[in-house]
């Protein structure tokens, strides 16, 4: 990169910003061909279109890639919530051997090597890069990627009003026969628990979740529930992208055993059918479209 984009950009140079070029970085690869974003793509609301993304040397990734987007406030993070903070999740994909498969120190040994990146690390934090800093700067790009502006929230805002048919929807998804309100609640449509709903059998559908991480039986074939927020822009859906539009999640969601007659610890919440009309599935799936902030609309 040029001193000249140094600097004509003397004066911004911040966390967010060195986090951003970061996550668009390719050189934090192992073979410089893979960035956060070749996965965590903008176009998508910051997830991909692929059931699973493809990492260096051509290998798909175990899980699907969730939104990055609203993850502010998360408790966890990564489908199995084996990260407790941005910082601790932001640097896992690189050294991962399937994403992008650079050891850690030969990452911070790159940036500290391109002028660039060492001169920006320098004005940011006041040293070199190291591994610490490196987190910083991701976590403080992803703590930025917050959106608010959906219909939904305009309508919160008494700035815009909701359709007869979004208006239904809405209703559907607080009811008790709908149920979910039970796990999509609060500011960004998730209570940040850990859910089995009705993905594992043991066989075809053998990822076990949560389990791996605590290696309790109970928590067998639970993922942590994702906000809604921009749902419609994130398609294909569950950690195995097996769903590819919102009318087959909420088909699943009506009869989970339908899908999957040998789920193995299934939630309580869906051991029988919700019984939703058409007429009530279509509701859900136009009032969710209205929680897709208006950078993301297609």
């Amino acid at each position: 990169m040029a001193s000249s984009f140094i600097d004509s950009q003397s004066k911004k140079f911040s966390k967010i910003k060195l986090g951003e070029l970061l996550f668009k970085e390719k050189f934090l690869s192992k073979d410089s061909t893979v960035s956060c974003a070749s996965c965590h793509r903008p176009a998508f609301a910051f997830a991909d279109s692929l059931s699973f993304s493809i990492g260096i040397n051509n290998m798909p990734t175990k899980r699907n890639t969730p939104s990055v987007l609203n993850m502010k406030n998360r408790p966890y993070y990564f489908w199995d919530g084996r990260a407790e903070s941005l910082d601790e999740q932001a640097l896992m994909p690189i050294e991962n051997k399937d994403e992008m498969g650079l050891p850690i120190p030969e990452a911070v040994a790159r940036l500290r090597e391109n002028t660039f990146y060492n001169h920006y690390f320098k004005k940011v934090f006041g040293q070199e890069p190291d591994a610490t800093l490196l987190a910083k700067a991701f976590s403080a790009y992803e703590n930025s990627l917050e959106t608010e502006d959906s219909k939904f929230d305009k309508w919160g805002n008494k700035k815009a009003k909701l359709t007869d048919e979004e208006e239904f929807g809405r209703q559907v998804f607080l009811s008790e026969k709908a149920k979910c309100f039970d796990c999509h609640k609060f500011e960004d449509f998730t209570t940040d628990e850990f859910k089995n709903i009705g993905l594992f059998n043991g066989k075809n559908l053998n990822d076990s979740g949560r389990y791996s991480i605590t290696k309790d039986k109970a928590d067998i074939g639970k993922f942590k529930t994702p906000g809604l927020r921009n749902i419609a822009a994130t398609a294909p859906y569950m950690h195995n992208g097996m769903f590819a539009t919102l009318e087959e999640v909420i088909d699943f969601y009506n009869d989970p055993r339908q899908k999957n007659p040998d789920a193995i610890n299934l939630d309580s919440t869906l051991q029988q059918p919700l019984g939703l009309t058409d007429k009530e599935k279509k509701g859900l799936v136009v009032f969710l479209k209205t929680l897709t902030d208006i950078r993301f609309e297609k």
